[in-house]
């Protein structure tokens, strides 16, 4: 298992190609959730590659099921905030661990900040849900931590219930094959073009450079 704290991953040459944000509130075909919204919209965006392979790969799933993305695009700031916060809960649980050790076991629920792929507009948080919006049971809820949840929240994790499994293979076999990759440590993270994508897939480079700042969406 590759973790985003990897130094093969920060070593990733970092390449932009000015593929633009796409706002999914303006793409009929995808449904958004709001529980992540910011004031800026930020949550809505993603890179137009990302929006294209999302819709590919809701055109693969059985009938009566829909994507439900929950984030995109996340500022520097924000993801500094989260990656901080859930290190120095680490700590106060562990305080025996060395800085090495809580730097790789934090990458395990979020991405140091110079790596994210979030930050790259690259990257989205989802799930699975019926055509009238109702969720289907993934093992743990989006952003269930490896500390609270046993690792549940791994992505291959055997601890969940058998319709959870299907219900996570239903996702992986349609995101992976529109090209997407995922994190093996949350069941909900995926991303393209970012360095993660980049190390997994073999490119030479990202397709993405992180993004500090976005135009706040109109209306």
């Amino acid at each position: 298992m590759i973790l985003l704290s990897d130094p093969r991953v920060a070593a990733v040459p970092s390449v932009e190609d000015g593929d633009p944000l796409v706002d999914l509130r303006t793409v009929p075909g995808l449904r958004l959730d709001t529980r992540a919204a910011d004031p800026a919209g930020g949550y809505a965006r993603v890179r137009r590659a990302v929006a294209d392979r999302l819709l590919t790969a809701q055109a693969t799933l059985p009938a009566g099921l829909r994507l439900l993305v929950v984030e995109g695009y996340r500022p520097y700031a924000a993801q500094l905030g989260i990656f901080t916060g859930y290190r120095d809960e680490l700590r106060r649980l562990h305080p025996s661990w060395s800085d090495e050790r809580l730097h790789r076991e934090t990458s395990k629920f979020v991405s140091p900040v110079e790596v994210a792929p979030h930050s790259t507009g690259g990257a989205v948080d989802l799930t699975l849900c019926t055509s009238d919006g109702v969720e289907l049971d993934m093992g743990t809820e989006i952003d269930a931590t490896p500390e609270a949840s046993g690792n549940a929240c791994f992505t291959a994790a055997d601890t969940i219930s058998a319709e959870a499994r299907r219900n996570r293979q239903i996702m992986v076999d349609a995101l992976s094959g529109a090209g997407l990759v995922n994190y093996p440590t949350e069941w909900w993270h995926w991303s393209y073009g970012d360095r993660y994508w980049a190390l997994v897939t073999g490119a030479d480079h990202t397709r993405y450079g992180p993004l500090r700042e976005i135009t706040p969406a109109a209306g």
